[in-house]
Formats: structure tokens, sequence, C-alpha cells
């Protein structure tokens, strides 16, 4: 077996769609399905796209196979209570096909002029969010215990970067997606948390299943793509900047807070990442190497599987597209969804397997 082999291959996820309208976005998860990727995710910001729910129930009609869930909700946009039925619907619906991706809340919550939940509020939601699922009678303060009128054994995932957030999924959560880039350092510490976490709350480390969050610039242009890296490097300096400490990265630039005011709504979010990754042009291309995958499918396969032969298992690979594609999939081998399913994820798997 070659040196970058694995035990198993993990399962692909996709988080872009057409989310034009629910129709639209089911026609996409369908098409999404045929081409072989295993979940589609929807992130949950609801002054972005049409209600989160409405587009899984959508997709779980008109697909089959493919798992669907929120990437992510969080107990700050949604009272977990309405969260826990809203996924439990979606269950119900798609024949047990749903997971719940869930964190502190970014895009939907600044958009709405909200803040992100404190570490303690999103393990307290994670926690009743479970509850509910497995038909626990949950203490609220009401005059009886909550219940689900149709509980479904739901998997609830907890995606996060920092230490602290790591160990309450840790304690909590049936899988952790790590967003943190791909440096070795910042995994194996990130994977440490998890496991402390675990073995905190008496659980097996074991049992925690683990994915990965990629930024991914599929491209030609090396100094796109470089500009791009730069960019998302700077959207976890400026929410998690302890991960340039970890990966021995300096910071050497104006103060991030001032450069945050020339981007909308962050550097991992702004509408033009070349233009955000020229703010952020002084960071060195260590930087960019640490915190996304970049370059041509070639390229991007080589950096996929660098980072899952480090002897981390992951269960779940999402390669979230930067920039956000056209939301309207051209279907003639062009696309992220397609290049990505033909060009990449075979060579990964034949890789790793």
């Amino acid at each position: 077996m070659s040196d970058d082999a694995r035990m198993s291959t993990p399962a692909f996820g996709l988080n872009r769609f057409d989310f034009s309208t629910p129709d639209n976005f089911a026609q996409d998860v369908a098409y999404a399905e045929s081409l072989g990727w295993d979940y589609a995710f929807v992130p949950d910001s609801q002054l972005r796209r049409h209600d989160t729910y409405v587009l899984l129930a959508f997709a779980a009609k008109a697909t089959s196979r493919i798992r669907l869930g929120p990437l992510l909700a969080n107990p700050v946009t949604r009272q977990p209570s309405v969260t826990a039925g809203s996924i439990a619907t979606v269950d119900q619906v798609s024949n047990g096909r749903a997971i719940l991706g869930y964190g502190i809340g970014d895009t939907a919550v600044h958009l709405a002029g909200l803040h992100p939940a404190k570490v303690a509020t999103l393990e307290a939601g994670a926690r009743l969010i479970k509850g509910l699922l497995h038909d626990e009678g949950v203490d609220v303060g009401a005059r009886l215990p909550a219940r689900l009128p149709h509980p479904r054994s739901v998997p609830v995932w907890l995606a996060a970067a920092g230490p602290r957030a790591l160990r309450a999924a840790g304690r909590v959560a049936d899988g952790v997606f790590i967003r943190a880039g791909t440096h070795p350092d910042v995994l194996h510490s990130a994977v440490a948390s998890i496991r402390a976490g675990a073995e905190e709350a008496g659980r097996d480390p074991a049992s925690v299943r683990l994915g990965l969050v990629l930024h991914t610039v599929l491209t030609d242009d090396p100094e796109r793509a470089l500009l791009i890296g730069k960019s998302m490097a700077a959207g976890y300096y400026e929410f998690s900047p302890h991960l340039f400490e970890t990966a021995g990265i300096a910071w050497n630039g104006p103060d991030v807070h001032e450069l945050q005011k020339l981007v909308d709504p962050d550097f991992h979010h702004h509408p033009d990442p070349v233009e955000s990754g020229r703010l952020v042009d002084f960071l060195p291309e260590a930087a960019a190497n640490a915190f996304s995958v970049r370059g041509t499918a070639e390229e991007v396969t080589n950096q996929i599987v660098a980072a899952l032969s480090q002897g981390i298992d992951f269960d779940i690979v999402v390669p979230q597209p930067v920039p956000t594609p056209p939301s309207t999939n051209p279907r003639d081998g062009t696309s992220y969804m397609e290049r990505v399913a033909t060009e990449i994820i075979p060579a990964v798997k034949a890789r790793l397997g």
C-alpha cells in the first residue's frame, strides 16, 4: 500500500447548491446524488436563502440515498427545540437520512445584528436537541418535561475550531466537523481537544466521529488561488487567532479588526475573495497552505490526500467551494459540483483505498 493509504475512505458532502427556489434546490441535490455525492448540506442563513428545512424537505422527496441536513444551524436564530422538531421532520420525510450540523453561528447571526452563541449555550442547546430527538423528557422549566411528538434518532454534529468548543463537542456531539484548515499541528490539536472532552463526559473518545470542512479553491490560476487562500486564512484569524499560533504562522500586518471594516460580512464570505485576499497579501504563502486547499484538480486532490493522511480517521469531508459557484448548474461537466465529483473524489478514494 502507498504511504498515504488509510483504513477507510470518507464520505463527501457539498454545501453549495442552486438555492433560488425549493424546487431548483431539490433538482440540484438530486443531480448531486446522481454524481455520487454522499451528503447535501444547507447553510442555515435566514437572510441569504429560503428556509433551510423547507429546502431539505423538498430535497428529501426528490432523492433516495443522499443524506441531508443544515451545516450549520445555531442556537441564536432558532431556539433549540424548534431545531429539534424541524430536523426530526426532515428525517421522517427522508426515511432516516437527516443529519444536524450545529454551531455557534456566523453569517446568519452577524447579518441579523446578533452575536454568536457562547460555547456553554451551544453545548446546552445540543444536549436539549439530542434529548428531544431520543425521546427523553427534557426539563425546560415548564410544567412537564418537554417531548417531541415525532422523535427521531438524528445524529447531531457540532462544527468547531476553538479548543473550548471542540472540548464541548467531544462531551456531547455524535460527530464533530473540524473547521480549522489542514495544518497537521492544528488538526491534531483539534482532535486532542475533542478526545479530552469525550473523556471528561465519560464517553469513549473513539465513539465521536470526525468530519473535515476544507475551503477549496478550484482554479488553474495560481495567483488567484493564492490570494483567495490568503483571504481564507484571514477568515480563520479574525475569529480564531490561536490557530495561527498553533500552526506557527505570524500575523505581520494591520490590525485584523481594522481590515474587517473593509470586507462584507467577513473574509470567508466577502463577495470578491480576490479583493479581500489583496487586503491580506502580506500573509505568507504558508498561511494559505494551512487554511485552504487550492489549485488545479490534481493539486487539490494531492492536498486533500495529505490532509487525510495524518493518522486521523475522518468520516465526512466537505470541500467547500470558494468563491461560491453560480447557482445555475450548467450540467456540462464544468461546474464545481461535477468537477469535484468526477476529477477529485475518485482520485482521492483511489489514493486512500
